[in-house]
């Protein structure tokens, strides 16, 4: 009678099938939902969010607001944010945890900013008062456009990359790591890292990009390799 292979354990270090792909998926929509959320902002702050009546002594002449006259911060916390999502790839370890707090504050930021400038008719008072010459120049039918809102959901989006890289970004891959060189490795380390550097690495950010743009989901064919290994 022969004894029946015992599958050996799996490593403690390596991560399942379902993990993986956890992460991975994670690091996609976080790349997207950042990406996204800055471009909905930059978009939506360049147009109008409010407009109404100024009092002149002529009649009344129609003014208008842009989302950057009303309030300039949620333009300027769309560049922090968008530049906070490239360098989470560039840091690791404290400083990857540091820059995705500065990215969910970023959207955070952006959402409250938005939201208190879908009211607000300061910069419709200020333009009124050029005009008429006068200090406090009323306005009147005054109308908000949605687009402080279309603001507020690139906030969100910013803020779901932050939160994702608070909770995932430790396993993502960095850009600065194909760069190191391992101090013991001979050359047929060197070697086999040159060939592996010439196949398509899942884990690189640059990679999962382009696998959108053709419209493949990067997460499945690493998440099958996977679940082969471990099988």
């Amino acid at each position: 009678m022969t004894a029946a292979a015992v599958p050996q354990p799996r490593a403690e270090h390596e991560p399942s099938a379902p993990v993986a792909r956890g992460r991975r998926s994670s690091l996609a929509i976080a790349l997207l939902a950042g990406a996204l959320g800055a471009a909905l902002v930059l978009l939506a702050t360049s147009r109008k969010w409010a407009e109404g009546t100024a009092s002149v002594a002529q009649g009344s002449l129609s003014q208008s607001a842009n989302g950057d006259d009303i309030t300039g911060l949620p333009g300027a916390l769309a560049v922090v944010g968008l530049a906070a999502l490239v360098a989470v790839f560039a840091v690791r370890r404290l400083g990857r945890g540091v820059v995705a707090a500065l990215l969910a504050l970023c959207g955070a930021g952006i959402v409250i900013s938005s939201a208190l400038g879908a009211s607000d008719k300061a910069a419709l008072e200020e333009k009124a008062s050029k005009v008429s010459g006068l200090t406090h120049s009323p306005i009147h039918d005054v109308a908000y456009t949605p687009w402080p809102w279309v603001a507020a959901v690139g906030g969100v989006l910013l803020l779901l990359a932050g939160v994702l890289a608070l909770g995932y970004g430790r396993h993502w891959p960095a850009m600065s790591g194909r760069y190191e060189r391992a101090g013991t490795a001979g050359a047929p380390a060197r070697s086999r890292a040159r060939r592996g550097a010439a196949a398509s690495d899942p884990d690189r950010p640059e990679e999962l990009w382009k696998a959108l743009d053709r419209g493949e989901d990067p997460t499945e064919a690493p998440a099958r390799q996977e679940a082969e290994r471990g099988a």
